[in-house]
């Protein structure tokens, strides 16, 4: 992969990798046209590094505040313990169970055959238009401090499902928020503080994984992509949460089912290589 390409595909990480439009799907997609092929699903976490740390960077002090709290409560001597942000740490946790046990179980499928280019495009249309149904019927009414522990698990389930390139990890838990009554900021704003540990464990697992490949003649272009996904994805956070405070998700339901439907028709006419 040559440096123009690492900032490229950098830039497609940051830019969509919060917006429920499926970064995985858009890295795919732009793999046949790349001197290197598909970047890989272990390229994929490693870069998603960038986009994690400006999560973190976003959310520092709601983070912090969190975490403290949770820690606290693990010592009885502690003290100021808040109970919501403790209740939060815990959901965090029991949110991230699903997507864990699940890229374990599934990981040789999720590297391989899942990364088929007719199920990423299935995947673009049918979570898209699952999303403009939640967008549409939906209550919106629940703010975040309304978390159940169910809802909390079922936020789980819906960013496992984006263990398949396609469905998006912020679609698939935003869908999943609105179906469940919640406004489109409090579905939002916990699915960037779900991803956390999710994704963070994935792309260093990987790096550790294939630390033989990055060190060699990956590097430079794995940390470039990195820092190019960092950026762009912290100015992508500040402007998806002021959106979705004022308008609905319809832009990103059309945006899904036209990428999903060109993308079948190149599929289909033989231009790109479903594998």
């Amino acid at each position: 992969m040559t440096i123009i390409e690492a900032i490229f595909v950098g830039l497609l990480q940051g830019l969509t990798e919060f917006l429920p439009i499926s970064s995985s799907a858009h890295l795919r997609l732009a793999g046949p046209f790349l001197t290197s092929g598909d970047p890989g699903a272990a390229f994929t976490a490693v870069i998603q590094i960038g986009t994690e740390a400006a999560v973190l960077l976003y959310f520092r002090k709601d983070i912090w505040r969190i975490a403290d709290a949770w820690i606290r409560q693990l010592l009885p001597a502690a003290e100021n313990r808040n109970p919501a942000d403790v209740r939060m740490g815990w959901l965090i946790i029991i949110g991230t169970l699903p997507i864990a046990i699940l890229g374990v179980l599934f990981k040789d499928a999720i590297e391989t055959y899942l990364r088929n280019m007719y199920i990423t495009a299935s995947m673009l249309i049918g979570f898209g238009l699952l999303l403009g149904l939640a967008d549409r019927l939906g209550k919106r009414t629940r703010p975040l401090e309304q978390l159940t522990w169910k809802h909390g698990l079922l936020f789980g389930f819906a960013q496992a499902m984006a263990l398949i390139p396609g469905v998006s990890r912020s679609g698939g838990t935003i869908t999943a928020g609105l179906a469940m009554g919640y406004t489109r900021e409090a579905a939002a704003r916990y699915s960037f503080l779900l991803a956390i540990p999710a994704v963070l464990a994935s792309g260093f697992y990987q790096l550790y994984n294939y630390w033989g490949d990055f060190t060699s003649n990956m590097a430079v272009p794995t940390a470039v992509a990195t820092l190019v996904a960092f950026v762009s994805g912290y100015a992508v956070i500040m402007g998806f949460l002021k959106l979705v405070s004022t308008r609905s998700y319809m832009v990103f339901v059309v945006y899904r089912v036209l990428l999903g439907g060109t993308l079948l028709a190149l599929l289909f006419t033989g231009v790109i290589d479903p594998l």
